[in-house]
C-alpha cells in the first residue's frame, strides 16, 4: 500500500513538474499575434527541455523516489523517455522554419544571433548524448568515459539551451520569469553535484571492509565485506547496490552488483561476483582489508515485495546470485513455505553455489531442478533448456497461486515469461530481473 501510494504521488508530481513550463507560457505577459505552428514549436522546445531537466532527477538515484517501481524500471524510462524529449527539441526549429522558411539563416552556425548559436550548441549537445548513449557498445566507448561524457553533454546542453531561452525567448520576459527559469535549471544542474560530491561524502563516512573472498564454483565467488563503524545496510533480499574499490569513494568506477548474503545481516554482506568485465574480475582478487563503498540499496526484485503461499525461482547462469539472497534470508527467518528453483546453465561446471543450495535444502522447503544445456553422459536431470515443456513437468499444481521469480540472460528471461504466461500464470505474478542500468 505504502509503496502504491507513492507510486501515485510521484507520478502526479512528475506530470506537474512536466507541464509546468506551458503553464509558464500562458502566464502574463504573452506575445500576441503569432501563429499557431509557432505557439506549438516553443511548447515543444519547452516541454522536451523540461524533461531533459527532470532527467538529471531520474539518474540521482533518490531511493524515495525509485522504491515504488524499482531503479531499474527508472533508469529504462529514463532512456526511452530522453530520447522524445530531444525529438521535440528537434521539432522546434523544424516548425518554425516550416511556417518562416527565411529564418533558415539562423541554422548557420556563423552568423545568425548568439540566441540562435546557443539554441544549435544545445541541440548539437543532445544529439551526441543521444548517439552515444544507444551506440555505445558499438563503438566500443568505455563505461566510465561515457558516463564522463553523458554527464557533460547533458549539463551543457541544458546550460546552452537555457541561455537560448532567455535570448530569444518572448516567455521568459519578465524578471519573476527570468529568476524561477534561472533557479530551476541550477537546481536540476545541482543535482550532478549532489550524485558527484555530496553522495560520495556520505558513503566515505560509511566504509566496508573486505573479510574474504570465496570460489563458488562456475566462475563465481562471493565478496564478503563487513560494516566499519557503522551499523551497515538495510536492504531487502534480491535488491543490488553500485561497487566503489579503494581509497576514494570520489571516482567514477562503478558497477552494480546483487547482494547474495541474508537480509537479516546488515553488518556483513556478500556479493556473487563473476569475471565479465576488468571490474568484476578486479573484484574477484580482491585481497582482505581493501576498502570499498556501497550506493543502495536498490532495485525492486524481492520476495519481501510479493507475498505469496510459495515461491518458484529460476535463474540462468549468474542470475542465480539474487535468488541465493532469497534463499538464505528465508531460511535464516525460518521459513516454512515451499520453493523450486530451477537453475540453467550452458555445462555442470558452470553451476554456482552447489554446495550452498544443497545445505539450504536442510533449513527449507526447498525442491531443486538443476538444467545443463550440455550435459555429461551420466547427468540425470534436466537437459536442454527452461521450456514450457519443462515448466509442464516440474511446476507444482498450485502453480496459480505462486509466485515466479526470473532472473538471467534476457533471452532466457523472455522465453521463460512467455511459457509461464502461456500456462496460465498471471502476469502480475511473474518477477523478472532486468539489470540493464546503462
Amino acid at each position: 500500500m505504502r509503496r502504491t501510494v507513492f507510486g501515485f504521488f510521484w507520478i502526479g508530481l512528475y506530470l506537474l513538474v512536466a507541464l509546468a513550463p506551458i503553464g509558464l507560457m500562458l502566464a502574463p505577459p504573452v506575445p500576441t499575434g503569432r501563429s499557431f505552428w509557432v505557439e506549438m514549436s516553443v511548447a515543444l522546445g519547452f516541454v522536451g527541455l523540461t524533461q531533459i531537466g527532470i532527467q538529471f532527477v531520474l539518474i540521482a538515484r533518490f531511493q524515495p523516489l525509485t522504491y515504488p517501481y524499482g531503479i531499474d524500471v527508472v533508469l529504462k524510462y529514463h532512456r526511452q523517455i530522453a530520447l522524445v524529449a530531444i525529438g521535440f527539441i528537434l521539432l522546434h526549429p523544424v516548425l518554425i522554419l516550416v511556417e518562416h522558411p527565411a529564418r533558415l539563416a539562423l541554422l548557420n552556425p556563423f552568423g545568425g544571433t548568439w540566441a540562435s548559436k546557443l539554441g544549435l550548441a544545445a541541440v548539437a549537445a543532445l544529439v551526441a548524448l543521444a548517439a552515444t548513449a544507444v551506440w555505445r557498445e558499438k563503438w566500443k566507448i568505455p563505461y566510465e568515459a561515457w558516463r564522463v561524457t553523458h554527464t557533460a553533454l547533458g549539463v551543457a546542453a541544458l546550460v546552452f539551451a537555457q541561455a537560448h531561452v532567455s535570448l530569444a525567448g518572448l516567455y521568459v520576459n519578465t524578471l519573476w520569469k527570468q529568476v524561477l527559469w534561472v533557479a530551476s535549471s541550477l537546481a536540476l544542474v545541482g543535482l550532478v553535484a549532489y550524485l558527484r560530491l555530496v553522495k560520495p561524502w556520505l558513503q566515505k563516512r560509511r566504509p566496508w571492509r573486505v573479510v574474504g573472498v570465496r570460489d563458488e564454483g562456475g566462475g563465481t565467488v562471493d565478496v564478503d565485506i563487513e560494516a566499519v563503524g557503522h551499523d551497515g545496510l538495510s536492504f531487502e533480499p534480491g535488491q543490488f547496490a553500485w561497487v566503489k574499490v579503494g581509497d576514494t569513494p570520489f571516482t567514477v568506477e562503478e558497477h552494480p552488483y546483487s547482494f547474495a548474503s541474508s537480509a537479516e545481516e546488515p553488518t556483513r554482506l556478500s556479493f556473487g561476483v563473476k569475471a565479465l568485465g576488468d571490474f568484476s574480475e578486479r573484484l574477484q582478487g580482491l585481497e582482505e582489508g581493501t576498502t570499498v563503498y556501497l550506493d543502495g540499496p536498490h532495485g525492486a526484485f524481492s520476495v519481501d515485495r510479493a507475498q505469496a503461499p510459495g515461491y518458484v525461482f529460476i535463474a540462468g547462469g549468474v542470475g542465480i546470485t539474487p535468488i541465493m539472497s532469497f534463499l538464505h534470508t528465508l531460511a535464516d527467518r525460518g521459513d516454512p513455505r515451499p520453493l523450486l528453483l530451477i537453475y540453467s546453465t550452458n555445462t555442470e561446471d558452470e553451476l554456482a553455489y552447489s554446495e550452498e543450495i544443497e545445505a539450504l535444502k536442510e533449513r527449507l522447503d526447498l525442491e531443486t531442478v538443476f538444467v545443463l544445456e550440455e550435459p555429461p553422459h551420466d547427468w540425470a536431470a534436466e537437459e536442454g533448456r527452461v521450456t514450457g515443456e519443462l515448466l509442464d513437468r516440474r511446476l507444482p499444481k498450485e502453480r496459480f497461486v505462486r509466485r515466479f521469480f526470473v532472473c538471467g540472460p534476457p533471452p532466457m528471461m523472455e522465453a521463460v515469461e512467455e511459457a509461464l504466461l502461456a500456462h496460465g500464470v498471471p502476469p502480475s505474478h511473474v518477477h523478472l530481473e532486468k539489470f540493464a542500468l546503462a
